[in-house]
């Protein structure tokens, strides 16, 4: 099985415009995952799908293919669609360009997923521990069956516990994190295909998939993400990254090309 990972970095962002090329500590956001998806053991190759030349520009200072594609595509799967014309690849992981610490092991079970038989996709889903994000549409819940398949994603709330009693065994509550991995088939299907109704209610473009009778595996775990969203978020991702320690790739680049 061969898999690919791209990640798709337009700059008209409407909240951060230009965010990808945004210094984390140094270096532009854009570079902080590329060198996240890189250290996944399953990926045979990583790709930035853009639509700006001042993006590939950065990526491939780095040593990273850049895909230059259609300023115009309706979304970040679109544009890995297009990225992937004409490769060989069996898998595709669709990593999210403003999440600079994505845990390469979550990819890695991403791709082991879509390995196996029976799955034409697979996303990722975090405990929600702060009640407060339970009423908030910006955080996506999802709910599956009992082989771990998604039944549905809303931006209200799944479940809703109708007569509270003692916990269950397990968190009951679960936040969608947007990374994905597609059968290469599947997501061909899947772009072709018009927006479906519910999509367009919720404006998840997963539900287009499930709407399509996609098996889609959810893949539990307790990494939270840290997306940088807006230009408040810098600061916070830059504070955690500085307790860890800055890696070492990010004082070569800015020896080599400055902070920006």
């Amino acid at each position: 099985m061969k898999a690919i990972g791209v990640i798709p970095a337009r700059w008209g962002s409407t909240r951060f415009p230009g965010k990808m090329l945004t210094p984390i500590c140094g270096a532009p956001l854009i570079c902080w995952v590329a060198q996240q998806a890189r250290k996944a053991a399953s990926l045979s190759e990583v790709l930035v799908a853009t639509d700006d030349e001042r993006i590939r520009r950065t990526v491939e200072r780095l040593g990273v293919e850049a895909v230059l594609t259609r300023s115009d595509l309706p979304s970040g799967t679109d544009r890995v669609a297009a990225a992937i014309e004409g490769r060989e690849a069996d898998v595709v992981i669709n990593v999210q360009g403003d999440e600079p610490l994505i845990d390469p092991a979550l990819i890695d079970r991403l791709a082991a997923v879509l390995a196996g038989p029976g799955w034409e996709m697979s996303t990722a889903a975090t405990p929600i521990e702060d009640p407060a994000m339970l009423s908030n549409p910006g955080v996506v819940k999802v709910v599956w069956d009992e082989r771990g398949a998604a039944l549905y994603f809303s931006r209200s709330l799944i479940p809703f516990v109708r007569d509270p009693g003692p916990p269950p065994p397990e968190p009951l509550h679960w936040r969608h994190l947007g990374i994905y991995g597609y059968r290469r088939e599947f997501l061909g299907r899947l772009v072709a295909t018009p927006p479906c109704a519910l999509e367009l209610a919720e404006k998840l473009e997963q539900l287009r998939a499930l709407y399509l009778g996609a098996r889609m595996a959810v893949v539990r775990t307790r990494e939270k993400g840290i997306g940088v969203d807006t230009p408040g978020d810098v600061a916070y991702v830059e504070n955690v990254i500085r307790a860890s320690g800055v890696p070492d790739w990010v004082h070569r680049w800015q020896a080599l090309h400055g902070t920006a």
